[in-house]
């Protein structure tokens, strides 16, 4: 009877761990061979100076706290605070994610290096107040977690919590709030666990641009109940030159030879990317308003399109007027295909994102999924010119890839470095994507991704073919930090439309459509379609990258 008990009771200690074995409890490796960048300013040095104050990246952790369920996919989120703190550095806060994906992040740990002995940079806190307790959640956790929030002498700033799992406030020292105009504003990011009691979230400047000073800590903020109240917490500031630790020219060429992605187009595509000047080069013409008869060829580099900042609908390109060569310029041509890239400073200089640009002569038409109907949607979604692309996202401490973003239609999505696809190629692990049939819109997974609710939208479908662009295969067209070293093509400062609005009735497509539907989804179909943007209907062609607003601005 006693063996028959130990033995149940150690079965039920084994299975209780292993029903908290959760992803988080792997640490997430860049599977890339470690580079030494080339030599530069700053670049990948480990430490930057934002004015008074240093910092440096850590990204190992002792675990403080976790709850196993709740939070994304269910599995709950974990608490860490940073360890391996470099000497002379303190910590700012504590990191928390979410337990449905491997440990992968980082916060920052600063330094006081000012001059002044009165005004110091760095202070401890003068008290704590507990933000919430995680005695009364009904959840699965490790014990209770008791969340601090530093109280910060006047004229400073608390950048992130203490957590402990006593109700003993934790020591003074533990932590260091920043001096006030070393601070930034900052807002809730994406959320990491919660309950209608607490909530966690990341957090991140508001203000985010090419110029904007606001930098990111990794930390995160606990706020009660569904509060929208800005978050208790700030973020950091660069009052030093943004482009002081950027990435030279040899950095950047080395940085795209190790994390340049490799683009799947889907098996039936027919409408390829192209290079521009392929497309130049191959009968695209310039229209002006009220000329419409006489259109212009385009030059190489586009050195013969209007080059004022204005898209007031003057001037637009389109396919060459024969139609032979206008099926063929349709289809686009993969060999000549090269990405687009611009360089440029994000989060107060501590990232370079690189933001890569794809071409393809046509939008082809869409294609809509209404429960268990697949319909072909006639002329809706074709336009000429299509300009997508996606952004690495590079941090100016460690030269690590931390995240990319995919363009899809007019939005789009960061993934974490630990959630995207590597292939082998040429002996280095290489992120991969994939283009959306018909529609090009970036994906890091294969499969369709619905466009709409409750079974009906338009249907973006991706998958692995034998058609790759290798966006190594790169022309460095922007870096604004690094004129005049890097000319920007005449092409890219085009700023009207790359096609006509497409001369076709919308409810006349609509019409066709409505014949094959049950009456019961008519209705629920065309007010998903008619809500789409018009990215998505392709009722005019787009503008060129220059005039997208994440061009100065933070990819949404």
């Amino acid at each position: 009877m006693d063996s028959c008990f130990s033995t149940c009771f150690v079965m039920n200690l084994f299975k209780r761990k292993q029903s908290r074995t959760r992803p988080v409890d792997t640490v997430f490796n860049l599977p890339i061979v470690s580079t030494n960048w080339p030599p530069g300013s700053g670049f990948a040095s480990g430490i930057i100076d934002l004015g008074g104050i240093q910092v440096s990246q850590v990204s190992t952790f002792n675990k403080i706290w976790a709850t196993y369920d709740g939070g994304q996919d269910n599995q709950g989120a974990t608490v860490f605070e940073p360890t391996g703190i470099p000497q002379g550095f303190s910590m700012l806060g504590s990191y928390s994610q979410p337990n449905n994906k491997p440990l992968f992040g980082y916060v920052l740990v600063a330094k006081d290096v000012s001059s002044s002995t009165s005004n110091s940079t760095l202070k401890k806190p003068i008290d704590y107040t507990l933000v919430f307790n995680t005695s009364s959640l009904k959840v699965t956790q490790d014990s209770s977690c008791y969340i601090w929030l530093p109280v910060a002498p006047d004229g400073y700033n608390a950048l992130g919590h203490v957590v402990t799992t006593t109700p003993d406030k934790p020591p003074l020292d533990k932590i260091k709030c920043v001096r006030e105009d070393l601070t930034d504003q900052c807002e809730s990011s994406s959320w990491i666990w919660g309950s209608s009691d607490v909530n966690f979230s990341d957090v991140r400047p508001i203000n985010r641009g090419t110029q904007a000073p606001g930098v990111s800590v990794g930390t995160f903020v606990a706020q009660n109940g569904a509060e929208t109240s800005p978050p208790s917490i700030s973020c950091l500031k660069n009052l030093n030159p943004l482009s002081k630790i950027m990435p030279n020219l040899l950095q950047i060429n080395s940085i795209l030879q190790v994390y340049s992605p490799l683009m799947y187009l889907h098996p039936d595509e027919e409408y390829l990317p192209s290079s521009v000047n392929w497309f130049f080069s191959n009968g695209a013409l310039l229209y002006k308003k009220d000329e419409e008869s006489s259109p212009i060829p385009i030059a190489q580099n586009g050195v013969n399109l209007p080059q004022d900042p204005n898209n007031d609908g003057t001037y637009w390109l389109d396919l060459p007027a024969d139609d032979v060569n206008k099926d063929k310029v349709k289809k686009g041509n993969l060999q000549s295909a090269e990405s687009y890239v611009h360089v440029k400073p994000m989060l107060g200089g501590t990232f370079t994102d690189i933001a890569m640009w794809i071409f393809y002569p046509f939008n082809g038409p869409g294609r809509a999924k209404v429960k268990f109907l697949d319909i072909k949607l006639g002329k809706i979604g074709e336009h000429v010119g299509d300009w997508e692309h996606v952004t690495l996202r590079v941090s100016n401490l460690d030269g690590q890839l931390w995240k990319m973003y995919f363009s899809q239609h007019s939005k789009g999505e960061w993934v974490d470095s630990s959630q995207l696809e590597f292939q082998t190629d040429n002996n280095n692990n290489r992120p991969v994507f994939y283009s959306s049939l018909h529609g090009h819109a970036s994906y890091p997974h294969e499969g369709l991704v619905l466009q709409g609710r409750n079974g009906i939208g338009i249907r973006n479908d991706s998958a692995k073919s034998s058609m790759i662009m290798d966006l190594e295969k790169f022309v460095l067209v922007s870096a604004e930090y690094l004129e005049p070293f890097v000319v920007e093509p005449s092409w890219l400062k085009y700023f009207r439309e790359w096609g006509p609005k497409i001369d076709y009735d919308l409810d006349e497509e609509l019409r066709k459509v409505e014949k094959i539907l049950p009456w019961k989804l008519k209705d629920v179909f065309i007010n998903i379609i008619r809500n789409l943007p018009k990215e998505v209907l392709g009722e005019e062609g787009p503008t060129g990258p220059k005039v997208k607003n994440n061009w100065s601005g933070d990819e949404v």
